[in-house]
């Protein structure tokens, strides 16, 4: 079987042990702090046994028992083809893990970041392995949010790109490549362009937060969960993408003149929103909201498993 070592056991880690093991792959875990690797092997049988309520994993103890946890960061890289580092998102904890990853793994042996923003060039410069280093960013959690964003630094050979992508396919993610290092990467950077507007509408007057939810998840987002916005648009005009532009982006236009900026991040704006959300926050109320989110991703990603593909 093939090996992945997890450098990082927490949530991100976990997710990538289940999307690896699932897939038939043998899973070494590895995590800094005493006792979180071995406390990670049992969220991840659950994590397993739910996948199985969806459809989604066929043998969950099976799987789960491909997934073990490592005593070292060298016992983790023992006989395995890739890694999958998802330690704490700062720029020395980067530069630190991937110089020992580098002196360690095999020669031939893919060394992938899960950062969610640091570029690879900030922290592979150095390495005599640089070439084999990549950004391989997942969305939370990357067990039931298939995509992946596969970024290179300058010196990443393109091999390792084209290696990297067909991983990630044979362990049924999506993986996409972003052509060039841009800070945030692509998803993050329609996250942001898309929260930017939601806090400036909210913090105007314009609309409530959960009226501005709604139009996410009861209109936009129904159309996003299955087609892209190249796509969407292409329908909503007789002749497609050029007659959308001809026909409706003077509006677009406007706004972009006029992006939002740093000031819907201002602490006076982000005061009005948290009062007009009016909910009470627990750490109790988030992980009970994030059970059922996850609930709700696997319903769908087992619906979008059998649904008939676009024309």
């Amino acid at each position: 079987m093939p090996r992945v070592a997890i450098i990082g056991s927490g949530l991100i880690g976990r997710a990538w042990a289940m999307v690896f093991a699932r897939a038939g792959w043998d899973a070494a875990m590895y995590d800094a702090v005493d006792g979180v690797a071995d406390k990670a092997l049992g969220l991840i049988a659950e994590g397993l046994d739910e996948l199985a309520r969806h459809g989604l994993v066929q043998d969950p103890k099976a799987a789960a028992a491909r997934v073990r946890a490592a005593k070292s960061v060298a016992d983790a890289l023992d006989g395995a083809s890739y890694v999958q580092e998802n330690v704490p998102e700062t720029l020395e904890a980067k530069r630190a893990i991937f110089a020992e990853l580098d002196a360690l793994a095999a020669p031939d042996a893919i060394l992938a970041s899960s950062s969610s923003a640091i570029v690879a060039s900030l922290f592979t410069e150095s390495l005599t392995g640089r070439a084999r280093c990549l950004i391989a960013h997942p969305v939370n959690p990357p067990h039931l949010v298939p995509i992946v964003e596969l970024v290179g630094a300058p010196w990443t050979a393109p091999g390792t790109i084209a290696r990297a992508k067909q991983v990630y396919e044979e362990i049924n993610q999506v993986p996409i490549v972003v052509r060039r290092e841009v800070e945030g990467f692509i998803l993050n950077r329609l996250q942001g362009a898309l929260l930017a507007e939601a806090f400036r509408l909210v913090g105007e007057g314009y609309v409530s937060p959960q009226d501005l939810d709604k139009t996410i998840k009861d209109g936009l987002g129904l159309r996003w969960s299955f087609m892209g916005p190249f796509a969407t648009i292409e329908l909503n005009a007789p002749g497609g993408i050029a007659d959308y532009c001809a026909r409706y982006t003077g509006f677009y236009k406007r706004l972009q003149s006029d992006p939002a900026g740093v000031a819907v991040y201002a602490d006076a704006n982000i005061a009005r929103i948290l009062q007009e959300w009016e909910e009470a926050t627990t750490p109790e109320l988030l992980a009970q909201r994030t059970r059922w989110r996850d609930q709700q991703l696997a319903a769908l990603a087992a619906h979008k498993k059998t649904a008939a593909p676009s024309p």
